[in-house]
């Protein structure tokens, strides 16, 4: 990937066609329906919230994210620290019955539900309806031809004891339960040379039962396609999208979608390891024996013709907030569900983010719960935010923040002599506190404009002005992914533990703007 990510907005190449990823930030195990000329998509958000993401399109290839299905992780008490890795896999997306659906799989507590009259809600409360460990990637399909409502799930190895599998439920009708005890549809350890199949999509077409689903792993894997003439099989079995000799390695799960014209695409997700899983359009068709094509003949494209569907203004979901009134927009996310206290709308300018006290909260950010975080979009950029400490508490502390494995951070903090420092400071994976990255700085100011570059294959370089000109800090970080997921930017403010009120860190203007030729900051000093 280029700068062309940033400054591009979108896949969108303004001439006919497009470039994949048509989503480039970590928008993992992407599900999509259409709706009349609409087209939404949901994907993974694990231990954030809000979760779900809601995202919309009229083109397939130009995105817009306009919201969340889920204000809250369930069980709640579950989700008051960050669980990174745990949470909401690989939801499905469905509209039946004059409803939108969200089917998906906590690994730790079972399949869940949520659904909605319309995309902006009211989304009910989430259903669990079927309780279990290691039950994941679940996926229903309303069958208008008999009339029977049926699930599919996989299996989590770390939970169960072992995936590889794939089960089917007959479900009643309104989605709350399933009928019966499960029967295997797809045992892939029978099947020569697959392993690790998971993310089931299930759909009916022309008469038979299809299952897609991918194999082989997140970054070296397949897409396969499973089809029976009954739900329970017996199910044949061919792959139908896989990396070839192409750059686009896995590719991984997504989902089918049929546009008003007929056409056929399929997004999927590719997995790059610090900017996480980007999204792909392949076109997809029908041979002769009734299997789905995908891609050019089964390998995935880069640029291909867009679809066939009305043109419309280049975009992509939002990264840069102004905060107006101190709100934030729907690309932020908590690493767990938040408290009510952690910020605060007004009047004025800027996201005010309360300095929570906590003793976890000066040795490691990846166990705080109140980081303020977004997806870091793929490509090279520059991301800026503003920051005044509003603190007389000596160590509490604002910043901003590459979140990951590993991260860095750079902020301000409150010294103990009374007077603001600016700081830089990181956090190795095996590690389990942070350490300085550079010498703390005093400041004159208790405001600054916190810059980090981010070169294309994710290298960062840290600096800040405070009035007098850029000043680079520190020797460059390379951001690191989480277990699923990608590095993650982030906002925060914390202190120390103590008692009272610790202040505030108010931040302004965030942007993420792209690599200028000749980076501002000076050198290291």
């Amino acid at each position: 990937m280029t700068g062309a990510a940033v400054t591009g907005v979108t896949g969108d190449l303004g001439d006919g066609t497009y470039r994949n990823p048509v989503l480039a930030a970590d928008w993992s195990d992407p599900d999509v329906v259409r709706v009349g000329e609409d087209y939404y998509l949901t994907a993974s958000s694990f231990g954030r919230a809000p979760g779900l993401p809601l995202l919309h399109s009229r083109d397939l290839v130009n995105w817009t994210l306009v919201g969340h299905a889920l204000e809250r992780l369930v069980p709640e008490e579950a989700f008051t620290r960050p669980r990174h890795d745990r949470g909401v896999w690989a939801p499905s997306f469905r509209h039946h019955d004059g409803r939108f659906w969200i089917f998906w799989g906590d690994p730790d507590h079972g399949i869940f539900q949520v659904n909605s009259p319309s995309i902006e809600g009211p989304w009910s409360l989430p259903h669990l309806l079927k309780e279990g460990r290691g039950l994941i990637d679940a996926c229903p399909l309303w069958d208008d031809e008999t009339g029977e409502a049926y699930l599919v799930h996989g299996w989590a190895k770390s939970r169960a004891g072992f995936n590889n599998r794939l089960t089917g439920h007959r479900m009643s009708p309104d989605g709350t339960k399933v009928l019966d005890e499960g029967r295997t549809l797809v045992d892939a350890d029978l099947v020569p040379g697959w392993f690790t199949l998971e993310g089931p999509k299930l759909y009916r077409h022309e008469g038979r039962y299809w299952i897609l689903a991918p194999a082989g792993g997140v970054a070296t894997g397949w897409q396969g396609a499973f089809r029976a003439d009954s739900f329970f099989g017996p199910y044949e079995e061919r792959i139908v999208l896989s990396q070839g000799d192409t750059d686009v390695n896995g590719p991984h799960q997504g989902g089918w979608v049929r546009t008003g014209a007929g056409e056929d695409w399929f997004l999927h997700f590719q997995q790059t390891g610090a900017h996480g899983r980007l999204v792909h359009l392949q076109p997809m068709r029908w041979d002769a024996d009734g299997w789905p094509v995908l891609g050019d003949e089964g390998s995935p494209v880069r640029v291909h013709r867009k679809p066939a569907l009305p043109e419309g203004p280049p975009s992509r979901p939002a990264v840069d907030d102004a905060f107006p009134g101190g709100a934030f927009g729907p690309q932020w996310q908590w690493t767990a569900n938040p408290g009510a206290e952690w910020t605060s709308t007004h009047d004025g300018k800027g996201l005010r983010l309360a300095c929570l006290r906590s003793e976890r909260a000066a040795d490691d950010l990846r166990t705080v719960p109140h980081v303020l975080t977004q997806r870091l979009p793929a490509g090279a950029g520059a991301v800026e935010v503003r920051l005044r400490l509003d603190s007389r508490v000596p160590g509490a502390h604002a910043g901003l923040v590459v979140l990951g494995d590993a991260y860095a951070w750079i902020g301000l903090e409150h010294g103990p002599d009374g007077g603001p420092l600016l700081v830089h400071r990181f956090a190795p994976g095996n590690a389990d506190r942070e350490r300085d990255a550079a010498r703390a700085r005093p400041l004159d100011s208790d405001e600054a404009l916190l810059r980090i570059e981010v070169t294309a294959d994710a290298r960062c370089r840290f600096s800040y002005d405070a009035g007098e000109g850029p000043v680079r800090l520190g020797p460059e970080f390379a951001a690191t992914p989480w277990r699923w997921v990608g590095a993650l930017l982030g906002l925060f403010a914390a202190a120390p533990e103590g008692e009272g009120h610790a202040g505030t860190g108010v931040f302004d203007d965030f942007r993420v703007r792209a690599m200028p030729s000749t980076p501002p900051a000076a050198a290291a000093r």
